[in-house]
């Protein structure tokens, strides 16, 4: 992430206001006390299909409400409005506008008292392509060779600290993802990245198309662009993890947070210490920090369980096509998962000039997964044993169900290896794992319910991250329960990232073309130069109480948002806000899992709802 200190954003405050986009105009300037908001992308035939009226008046003067085709004016629906929900954010009433009854395709908006929302589609294709939409702004997160740029970065990283290696010299770990709008780089969150599109291509292969080459250039390969994007980041992952007694932690720190560049410009590098690369953590599982501030890092195993994982769904997805490859991503994951058992605990990113970092506070969870992929790669049934100790260490994900948590406290925001390791238990051991699915998911439910949008999920740092990721908690709880009691919560969850939130916005840049979505990202893309972030999932909201505290924000444009903003949460689609409006790799790989699976179940004619 960027974070801007205190003297800093003064700095760049006058700089940015030289030049600034131009405000996306919204539903905030309508003349109106109630607004209807809606799935951009639009709504599945056989799926639950809801809307949310929200209402800056007591009672919203009607009793129904009505759909009506875009194109006739016809009047197709008319149902009650239902329970008013009372208080959410900026609204004192709103309500669920539940359509799910009606499945004709076709193009409606919907009407009640005043408010009229804008026209969506009904339709099985409303998917489709969108989780290879999403892939194009990993490819343009790359380091290295970044084929959106037709250019190279960061080619002189880098030099090891705390490491054993003396710090003069050079060692190769070129490549990978940049974790967000600047440019450091974290095995954490890549190594959970490559396993989200690792698994998206496992399990969804179908929706994956190619039209990239290896490189990220356009052009056929053979190879699905999803397994390439995959591939290019187990390429960064095998150097930051070089030998069986080496992992790497992440390269750079808070220190890259000096001015505007795009990362082919990036000249900060040669002012961290004595190499001209920048710096590379080596993972001690110990404290580390080399500036004001340190993390509170107790061992190894939540990177290393990562790092596990993705190698050995790897090493299984690649062995039909290349037994040397898949060899060498076998033997990554055994010595990646020694390193979490001989270090347990967790590494958390190091910070240097400001307190922020990845508060990773749990770690069986990855070397559950770890475990369990290892036992679908090798059979060895040891390893399952493992997994399912590990599981019961953390059945629930600890931030379901709570209100706030720290930084990347909980991470990743779903537990993948609860599924993995159900898929090869027995019925009973099978039953307990779901079980602890639906217990995280319950715990979340008895907020959601609470409230017209269904929401459950604390308005933390990253909230979007984590929306994706209880969404796809819940997706793989009904693949392996058959159980749809979840199912509208987990509708309003997708809903909530394409419009269905009190902005009325959708979360991904670009993403319906013609929607309302960022245009205004903490993106250096974007701002000095205008180039899109297309696919990129944003930060999201945050409670008011979160944003008001933090080191250097300020708003750089006049907030089309305003009316919309509460103490209770905030979101700006704004430059100056690095906090809502930032772009992140992992959580828009997690969103192309999310995405595939929605787009499959179309295809398949299992969209969620009528069952």
């Amino acid at each position: 992430m960027i974070y801007i200190n205190a003297l800093k954003s003064i700095y760049l405050l006058a700089f940015l206001l030289g030049g600034l986009l131009p405000i996306n105009l919204t539903l905030a300037q309508e003349n109106s006390d109630a607004w209807i908001r809606i799935n951009q992308l639009g709504y599945l035939p056989d799926g639950v299909k809801v809307a949310v009226l929200g209402a800056k008046t007591e009672n919203v003067e009607t009793s129904t409400f009505t759909l009506v085709n875009a194109e006739s004016s016809e009047v197709v629906l008319t149902q009650e409005t239902g329970r008013n929900f009372g208080e959410y954010g900026p609204f004192v009433s709103s309500y669920r506008l539940d359509f799910s009854d009606y499945s004709v395709p076709g193009n409606y908006y919907l009407e009640a008292g005043s408010a009229q929302s804008p026209t969506f589609e009904i339709s099985e294709k409303i998917y489709s392509g969108l989780a290879d939409f999403a892939l194009k702004y990993m490819r343009q997160q790359r380091c290295g060779y970044n084929p959106y740029l037709k250019d190279s970065c960061h080619t002189k990283d880098g030099y090891p600290v705390y490491g054993p290696i003396d710090e003069q010299q050079f060692i190769d770990v070129t490549g990978g993802w940049h974790d967000a709008s600047d440019y450091l780089q974290y095995s954490t969150t890549s190594a959970n990245a490559t396993y989200h599109l690792l698994a998206a291509y496992r399990d969804f292969p179908k929706v994956f198309t190619d039209f990239h080459l290896a490189n990220g250039l356009e052009g056929q390969n053979g190879v699905a662009d999803v397994l390439d994007e995959a591939k290019w980041g187990l390429d960064w992952l095998q150097k930051m993890h070089p030998r069986p007694d080496w992992l790497f932690n992440q390269i750079a720190d808070d220190r890259d947070h000096q001015g505007l560049r795009l990362p082919d410009q990036d000249t900060i590098n040669y002012g961290y210490g004595p190499g001209a690369g920048r710096p590379v953590y080596f993972l001690t599982g110990e404290l580390q920090g080399l500036g004001k501030y340190q993390n509170r890092a107790t061992g190894a195993a939540s990177t290393a369980g990562k790092f596990s994982s993705a190698f050995a769904l790897a090493a299984k997805l690649f062995q039909p096509d290349s037994t040397e490859l898949a060899k060498t991503y076998q033997e990554n994951a055994f010595s990646a998962y020694q390193y979490g058992l001989a270090k347990p605990g967790v590494g958390q990113t190091a910070p240097n000039r400001a307190p922020y970092f990845y508060e990773e506070d749990n770690w069986v969870d990855d070397m559950e997964l770890g475990a369990a992929s290892l036992y679908h790669l090798t059979g060895e049934v040891n390893y399952a044993q493992q997994a399912l100790a590990y599981s019961e260490e953390e059945p629930v994900t600890p931030w379901m169900g709570a209100d706030t948590a720290r930084h990347y406290q909980w991470y990743p925001f779903h537990n993948f290896g609860h599924y993995e390791v159900a898929k090869a238990s027995e019925r009973e051991k099978r039953d307990q794992l779901i079980g602890y699915y639906r217990k995280g998911i319950e715990r979340v439910w008895q907020k959601a319910q609470q409230n017209a949008f269904y929401r459950g999920i604390p308005f933390i740092w990253c909230s979007n991250n984590l929306t994706t990721s209880f969404a796809i908690q819940c997706y793989l709880y009904r693949q392996l329960s058959g159980d749809y009691s979840y199912v509208a919560l987990e509708q309003a969850c997708l809903d909530w990232l394409f419009g269905t939130n009190p902005w009325g916005t959708s979360m991904v840049v670009g993403l319906p073309e013609k929607g309302d979505t960022p245009i205004d990202p903490h993106s250096v893309f974007t701002y000095l130069y205008k180039y899109p972030v297309d696919g990129g999932l944003i930060d999201g909201p945050v409670y008011g109480s979160i944003y008001n505290n933090l080191i250097g924000i300020q708003l750089i444009n006049p907030d089309e948002y305003a009316a919309f903003q509460s103490d209770l949460v905030v979101y700006h689609d704004d430059f100056g806000d690095y906090s809502t409006n930032e772009p992140t790799m992992d959580g828009t790989a997690s969103l192309i899992y999310l995405l595939a699976a929605k787009e499959s179940g179309s295809k398949e004619g299992a969209a969620p709802g009528k069952k």
